[in-house]
């Protein structure tokens, strides 16, 4: 475990901590589709939290949903690549392609937020605006994530940290999976430093980021049957099923796999059983974990 309640004594952290699980979905606000599905998960399912996509275009509806489901913990899932973004593209034309959207060349990009000032200006405008878009929503901030990750990126992430500041960020997703390859662990080495020094939250690993769209039920039913202690957050890309892919880039995606696994009585029975604390990140980290 990361961090523990501010009433927790050093003798606290000497003890086992227990188990806690954050159950979010993605891309919240991107379609009709996974709105529905959201709202289904999180009614009759074991969804706890979902991440806003606070420019896409269903964000609107997505955060009616949100409204009337008080329990939903939702968080701001910052669009840097293959999205629409925030502020009028003669603001950021570093940050587009010649359609309007952001481009989906991270390396490429990666580089030019390292090295180009002027491109990190345009970088740090389009973060604030999609932090100040999700305050508009009056929607309570329960984590920050962003679309591909690119908060691996750590200039990214110093960004979002520092605007973020002014928010009310407290958590954020660190994409750690057990199993990931050896060349991403000084990344999540490096991230986990830049959360735990500037005293932002975050869960310990994820389930889902080698399943990303293909989540079923028995794929969710094995992670959680080997469930390690700390603090773990599902991630996933739930929808109900349609005719036509939701993006291109979503057309192997399985999303009514993934929406009948968030509603499976097995799932939950298997959460249940493992004793883990389960809700949104505020829920988690506003409790005692350890034991």
């Amino acid at each position: 475990m990361t961090r523990s309640s501010p009433r927790a004594s050093s003798q606290d952290a000497t003890h086992k901590p227990r188990r806690a699980l954050i159950v979010t979905a993605d891309d919240f606000g991107l379609h009709l589709r996974i709105n529905e599905a959201v709202e289904r998960a999180h009614q009759n399912g074991v969804l706890t939290a979902a991440s806003l996509m606070v420019s896409a275009p269903a964000a609107l509806d997505a955060v009616r949903r949100a409204q009337r489901n008080p329990t939903l913990r939702v968080g701001l899932h910052i669009v840097l690549a293959d999205g629409a973004p925030m502020l009028a593209t003669h603001l950021v034309p570093a940050l587009v392609n010649r359609h309007g959207r952001l481009g989906d060349r991270m390396v490429r990009d990666g580089f030019r937020f390292f090295l180009l000032p002027e491109v990190r200006r345009q970088l740090k405008a389009e973060i604030r605006a999609q932090f100040q878009a999700f305050a508009r929503t009056g929607l309570k901030l329960d984590h920050v994530n962003t679309h591909k990750h690119f908060h691996l990126h750590p200039t990214v992430l110093a960004l979002i940290i520092e605007v973020g500041r002014d928010y009310g960020l407290q958590a954020m997703r660190l994409p750690y999976e057990a199993g990931a390859p050896r060349w991403i662990r000084p990344w999540m080495a490096r991230m986990r430093k830049q959360l735990d020094n500037a005293g932002i939250a975050h869960n310990d690993y994820v389930i889902g980021l080698s399943q990303t769209g293909h989540l079923d039920e028995a794929a969710l039913l094995d992670a959680l049957a080997r469930l390690p202690d700390g603090v773990g957050e599902v991630y996933s890309h739930p929808a109900v099923a349609g005719a036509e892919p939701i993006t291109p880039t979503m057309q192997t995606y399985r999303h009514s796999d993934e929406l009948d696994a968030l509603l499976s009585a097995r799932v939950a029975a298997a959460i249940a059983a493992s004793g883990a604390i389960t809700g949104g990140f505020a829920d988690v980290f506003a409790q005692r974990i350890y034991e």
